[in-house]
């Protein structure tokens, strides 16, 4: 990247030399350099032909200048003719000009005393040298004679360095001149329009400037050009590369219009040399040509020059390009395979029975087939990075890491993608293993239960029993489990506590069956061997047998009944609890007897719950396979409307996540409590928490319910319908969680009821509050996600505490008088949200539909920050009424509740906000006091306090004769503090706090005020800073490897404070950070940054008023109209 900008700088200076070389060269060509005049700034005074420079030479070379017979001659101003004559002699060539000019002046028609003017006053201002002055006399007698005789008598007047000679006729200076090198009107032949030679001088001067503006232009446009800042995204840089096109696609087209004119000029001369092929053609016509031939080169060395330049920078633009669309690909993929790399973290489960594994299985292949398409995407870019290395980008140092770290995600992603399926292989290897042991079990079983007991008298009927027991045993070895130690070591990877016990209970029924087996086995043998009376033996009876084969009730772990022992329990409990607890009262008349029937109750209820809970469990888990899992499956794609597409989370929110909990944690954990269930609340309370999952789901079901309207006629439903054999539609079941919720709660209430006298009596009423306190929040948050027009996020104003509908007036110290007027008597209907920052008005609306979309909307109007609110409780005339104000009083709401006794609920909520207001900055007050009480008067080497004492700190300023405000004091004596770990900085709420005491009222408000023990002892110590951001008053260079160098005038934020008066900033520009004084900082006021303090206002007797001085406010205030809606 570096050698990148150094070769652009150098390709910049390089442009830059050539063209300022064109420039130079451009006035060289048209002495420019010499002599800055041109013929358009002179243009007028050409015109009057006193002189002029005809392109005739001498027999040397000296170039000619003539000085036709011009009456007026006397009449033209100095400067006039000084301009002339300098431009003149300018136009030669310096090997022409180095010879010397020819002077021939024309006197024939004119008198002595004229010719004698004229020619002291060109040999006074001719700027060049002379090499011979030749002039024509006057030709009439008189004129003529006296001239000879003046000029003879008067020779020493003509104080010239060179020859001059008086000629008589023209024939006499064809003499010095030939012939071919004067014009017409000195018998010449030589062809000139003076006309004409003013264009053609215009026309090169015009274009040699058009060359010298054309390279400044340039020079100046590249410089633009490699000032620019490369931005650093996408859309940025696309931008600046097509403006810099365009502005490149302008200069070219000047060059275009440059060398056109050039070349216009160089044909006009072209064809004058062709014309004048014959002799006459003079030798400026020559030099011309030559002049716009070189000043053509120097266009093209211009327009070289910067086609170079703009070739690397174009490639620089483009690569800047290339790399930013490689920036925000590694972005995005980054972002992607970071969810995903978290995703398969949370696939810790390996199931608990054979089905749940392979549905893990699916779940894990379905998962990495979708994020296959990441991964390929990964991979693709990390292969355009190394491509754009192999082409020698300039940020091959950005590149590379990039390149390899996508590379490692998708081998890390890989690598645990392969990881996970051998667990979950093993897993389900371990499952069949044990499925396939308990099938064998239950076979035996039911081989015990199959045979009969009278035939097995007999000797046939003993020995055939005997057969069929021994033929099941041979089966052993490929169907039970062998070791134990051996499982536990071959699936050590794999197994938990869990699985271990299920590996021990499977083991157990196994062992348990075998003893059975040898037992009928050792009788049977017996009876087989010898025959005697027959007896009548009482075959083996288990318990838990069954007629037929099926599943053992140890399949699912954490479960000991099987599902017709739930059955039986499901089937009238409470039926059965009253019988058994009339038969218990009548065996005992104690106290003890009633005890024993509430727990026989109890039980009951327990039973209820758990038996409730794995239904429930069951039909979460049958509706995601049936239904959420079967709309990834492709064989079922052509069934699905396009209306479904990508809307399975629409459809079942959050219910995978409601299922895991309930299946992995929240029933195994009920179960725990099966033998003390008055102990149950414990087990809601340390889960509530995870309850919350209940509420976004809540939340989602208006949008599910409309999604299903829409589509519940779709062939999908009805086909997975029909797979699953329900009874009901889809929508039933999407019902479920909503009415688990709200069961809980009865269930809660019927075990507090038989459980008044027992330990867990306060987890249980604890639980109850608690189970209805989410249904309060559930019900709440429903009526939140109807508001609209905010514009703020809702969560950023904390818990929503009480929400509903009231009648509110208005009243505002600096409204209109007609609208307060208006304001007493007309209330507006409005619906109250409040949170614990802020108490939001809201307008209800009625809508019209079916279900969850009848259910109203609630239009933003206004919204109170708490920390500036306070309230009146009681309003005259009317129990209903309470007063909330806001701004010391400078708006009042007057607000009627329905009843009495919804507004006591909501004057003690918002008193309770308030006063833990009011209490934290009660405490932050007295925290800070302690901390200044207990300072001592030595350096603490560990203290983080932002105060310190004056004479303290003057006393170290004069021991270390440095300058307050530079950092180099502190570092000479000791080392500049660490610094801070990153995420420690400065939080919102980390200054300090004040509450006054005051008994006659309440307030609660933020004081960002800085301390004032500093102002008080005469404001020498250093100041103490707040977060923020703060202007530098002083410059600093010195310090240790962890000081910032910083400006006077440059904004820096605060990271932390430190000690000795140091604090940690960070500069928001390059983003560089380290130590400064706190004293070189000045705090920056943003527009509601003003000091807040706490006070109490005064309230009438009687009263109960919170009040609140403060003048600062988040949420600003909005108009009476505005409220009104």
């Amino acid at each position: 990247m570096r050698f990148w900008l150094r070769t652009e700088e150098m390709a910049l200076e390089e442009m830059v030399q050539r063209l300022n070389a064109v420039s130079k060269h451009t006035d060289e060509i048209m002495h420019q350099d010499i002599v800055p005049l041109c013929a358009a700034d002179i243009q007028d005074q050409l015109k009057k032909r006193f002189a002029y420079l005809s392109g005739g030479r001498g027999q040397d070379g000296s170039p000619v200048i003539t000085f036709p017979d011009y009456p007026a001659f006397s009449e033209i101003p100095d400067k006039e003719f000084q301009n002339v004559m300098t431009y003149l002699t300018s136009i030669p060539s310096l090997q022409d000009t180095g010879i010397g000019f020819i002077l021939v002046i024309d006197r024939r028609r004119d008198k002595w005393t004229s010719v004698k003017a004229s020619v002291l006053r060109i040999a006074a201002s001719f700027p060049a040298n002379l090499q011979l002055v030749l002039v024509l006399r006057p030709t009439g007698f008189f004129q003529r004679t006296l001239s000879d005789i003046a000029f003879k008598f008067n020779r020493d007047d003509f104080k010239m360095k060179v020859p001059v000679i008086m000629l008589s006729s023209v024939p006499d200076l064809h003499g010095y001149i030939d012939k071919s090198q004067l014009t017409e009107d000195l018998g010449g032949t030589l062809d000139y329009c003076h006309s004409r030679w003013l264009c053609q001088r215009t026309a090169i001067e015009s274009f040699a400037l058009m060359v010298k503006q054309t390279a400044q232009m340039l020079q100046s446009f590249g410089t633009e050009l490699a000032e620019t800042e490369l931005p650093n995204d996408v859309q940025s840089t696309s931008s600046v590369l097509c403006a810099h096109t365009e502005k490149k696609d302008k200069a070219k087209e000047d060059l275009r219009l440059a060398l056109k004119e050039g070349h216009s000029v160089l044909e006009s001369l072209g064809e004058l040399q062709a014309e004048g092929s014959e002799p006459g053609v003079n030798q400026d016509q020559l030099d011309n040509q030559a002049t716009v031939q070189r000043l053509l080169a120097q266009l093209n060395e211009t327009e070289a020059a910067f086609d170079e330049f703009w070739a690397k920078h174009q490639q620089k633009l483009e690569q800047c390009l290339q790399l930013r669309h490689f920036e925000q690909g590694f972005r995005e993929v980054k972002a992607v395979l970071d969810a995903v790399c978290q995703k398969i973290a949370t696939f810790t489960d390996i199931g608990n029975s054979l089905a749940h594994v392979e549905h893990l299985l699916r779940d894990l292949a379905s998962f990495e087939e979708k994020s296959g398409v990441s991964v390929e995407r990964a991979r693709a870019l990390s292969l355009d990075g190394e491509q754009l290395i192999e082409n020698k980008h300039y940020a091959v140092d950005s590149i590379r890491p990039k390149c390899q770290e996508l590379r490692h995600l998708c081998d890390q992603f890989s690598a645990e993608i392969v990881r996970r399926r051998g667990l979950l292989g093993k897993s389900l290897e371990l499952h069949r293993r044990l499925e396939t042991s308990l099938k064998w079990c239950d076979e035996g079983i039911y081989l015990l239960a199959s045979q009969p007991v009278d035939k097995c008298q007999s000797q046939d009927g003993a020995e055939a029993a005997l057969q069929e027991i021994e033929k099941f045993l041979e089966t052993s070895a490929e169907n039970k489990i062998q070791e134990l130690n051996t499982i536990y070591k071959e699936y050590e990877s794999i197994l938990n506590q869990d699985l271990m016990e299920h590996v021990r209970k499977v083991f157990q029924k196994q062992a348990s069956m075998e003893e059975v087996f040898h037992r009928r086995q050792a009788s049977l043998k017996k009876l087989a061997a010898r025959q005697t009376r027959p007896v009548q033996p009482v075959a083996p009876r288990p318990e838990a047998l069954a007629k037929s084969p099926c599943p053992s009730p140890g399949i699912r772990r954490g479960s000991e009944n099987s599902s017709s022992e739930g059955g039986a329990l499901r089937r009238g409990p409470y039926r059965r609890a009253k019988s058994e607890m009339s038969e218990s009262r009548q065996g005992r008349g104690s106290a003890g007897e009633e005890e024993e029937s509430l727990a026989i109750l109890r039980r009951h209820v327990m039973s209820e719950l758990l038996d409730t809970e794995r239904a429930y469990v069951e039909e979460l888990l049958c509706v995601l396979e049936g239904y959420a899992s079967e709309m990834d499956n492709p064989l079922m794609a052509h069934l699905l409307s396009t209306g479904l597409h990508s809307k399975k989370d629409v459809l079942f929110g959050n219910m995978e996540e409601i299922y895991h909990f309930h299946n992995r944690i929240f029933l195994r954990e009920l179960e725990n409590y099966t033998d003390c269930p008055e102990l149950v609340g414990r087990c809601f309370l340390e889960r509530m928490e995870d309850f919350q999952i209940y509420e976004k789901y809540c939340q989602n079901k208006p949008r599910s319910e409309s999604l299903w309207r829409q589509c519940s006629d779709c062939p999908f439903f009805q086909e997975c319908q029909r797979k699953l054999d329900h009874k009901l539609s889809l929508d039933s079941y999407l019902l479920k969680p909503v009415q688990r919720i709200t069961k809980y709660q009865l269930l809660l209430k019927e075990m507090l009821k038989y459980s008044k006298n027992c330990e867990g009596a306060e987890d249980l009423q604890e639980a109850l509050s608690s189970i209805l306190g989410i249904l309060k929040a559930v019900n709440d948050s429903m009526h939140l996600i109807a508001i609209t027009g905010y514009d703020g996020n809702l969560g950023d104003l904390g818990k929503l505490l009480m929400q509903g509908s009231f009648s509110v007036w208005t009243d505002h110290k600096r409204g209109h008088t007609k609208v307060k007027e208006l304001a007493r008597f007309k209330p507006m209907q409005r619906h109250l949200f409040l949170h614990e920052k802020a108490v939001l008005f809201c307008k209800k609306r009625e809508e019209n539909g079916e279900g969850y979309e009848k259910a109203p909307s609630y239009s933003y109007k206004q919204s109170l920050n708490m920390a500036a609110v306070g309230i009146t409780e009681n309003v005259k005339g009317d129990a209903k009424k309470f007063e909330i104000w806001y701004n010391a009083r400078e708006e009042v709401y007057i607000v009627q509740a329905p009843t009495p006794e919804i507004k006591a609920a909501w004057v003690n909520e918002i008193r309770k906000v308030l006063t833990s207001q009011l209490q934290a900055c009660r405490e932050a007050s007295q925290h800070r006091a302690l901390e200044q009480s207990q300072s001592l008067p030595l350096p603490a080497p560990t203290s983080t306090s932002p105060s310190r004492g004056n004479s303290r700190n003057l006393k170290k300023l004069e021991e270390r004769k440095t300058d307050p405000l530079s950092l180099e004091g502190y570092v000479s004596s000791a080392p500049l503090p660490k610094p801070p770990e990153k995420g420690k900085g400065w939080s919102k709420t980390s200054h300090s706090l004040e509450a006054p005491e005051d008994d006659g009222g309440w307030s609660s408000a933020e004081e960002q005020v800085n301390s004032s023990d500093a102002e008080e002892d005469g404001g020498l110590g250093l100041k103490k800073l707040v977060p923020g951001k703060y202007t530098v008053v002083a410059d600093h260079e010195k310090g240790g490897p962890d000081a910032l160098v910083v400006r006077s005038g440059d904004v820096v934020e605060l990271v932390q404070q430190g000690d000795e008066g140091l604090w940690y900033v960070r500069d928001p520009t390059t983003g560089k950070e380290g130590w400064v004084p706190a004293s070189s900082l000045s705090v920056q006021l943003g527009p509601s940054g003003s000091a807040q303090c706490l006070s109490s206002s005064e309230s009438s007797p009687g009263s109960a008023v919170l009040s609140n001085s403060s003048s600062c406010s988040e949420g600003g205030q909005a108009p009476f109209s505005d409220l009104q809606g």
